[in-house]
C-alpha cells in the first residue's frame, strides 16, 4: 500500500512524462492502483485539508488513470478530452505534488470526455460544472506531464497556501 511518503513532489522528472494507456490486460491491476491513490488522497486530506482527485503518475504509476472522490469514487481510464468550451475562468489551483503552493491558472468552464470505467466500459461525460471541469483538466494534464506551474497566467501567479489550522 502506498502512502503520502510515496507521492512524487515538484521537481521529480517522472511528473513531466507522458503516461502510457492502461491496457485491457492490465485491468486486474487497476483495483490495487486505485486503492493506493485513494489511500494517499485520504492522507493528503487529513494533513492539508484538500484533495478531490489524484492522477496515477503522482504515485509513479505511469498510466493514464485518474481517481476522483468528491461525492463518490470515480475511476477514469484512458481519458480523452474531445471538446472544451471557449469560455474560461481563472482560479488558484492546488496540487498534491506541491501542497503548500497555489498557482493562478485559466481552465475551460465545460468539457466533454471519453474514457473507460473500471469495468472497461466506454463512457462519455459531459461536464458542465465548473469546479469539476477544472479538476478534470488538472488531473488530465498530469497524464501528459503538464503541471499547473507550467500553466501559470503570469510570473505573479504563485502564492503560498495558508497553513491549515489545527483542530
Amino acid at each position: 500500500m502506498k502512502h503520502l511518503a510515496d507521492l512524487l513532489l515538484l521537481g521529480d522528472p517522472r511528473l513531466y512524462e507522458t503516461c502510457a494507456p492502461v491496457l485491457e490486460s492490465e485491468l486486474p491491476l487497476v483495483s490495487d492502483w486505485v486503492a493506493d491513490l485513494h489511500n494517499v488522497m485520504e492522507e493528503i486530506r487529513a494533513t492539508y485539508q484538500f484533495g478531490r482527485g489524484i492522477a496515477a503518475p503522482q504515485l509513479g504509476i505511469m498510466k493514464r488513470l485518474i481517481y476522483l472522490n468528491i461525492d463518490r469514487p470515480t475511476v477514469i481510464l484512458n481519458p480523452e478530452l474531445v471538446s472544451v468550451s471557449d469560455e474560461t475562468d481563472a482560479l488558484w489551483d492546488d496540487c498534491m505534488s506541491f501542497p503548500n503552493l497555489l498557482v493562478r491558472v485559466r481552465r475551460h468552464q465545460r468539457l466533454i470526455m471519453h474514457y473507460r470505467d473500471e469495468h472497461w466500459q466506454p463512457q462519455t461525460w459531459n461536464v458542465t460544472d465548473w469546479a469539476l471541469s477544472e479538476l478534470i483538466q488538472h488531473e488530465y494534464d498530469h497524464l501528459n506531464g503538464v503541471l499547473c506551474t507550467m500553466r501559470a497566467i503570469d510570473e505573479r501567479s504563485f502564492q503560498w497556501r495558508p497553513t491549515p489550522t489545527t483542530r
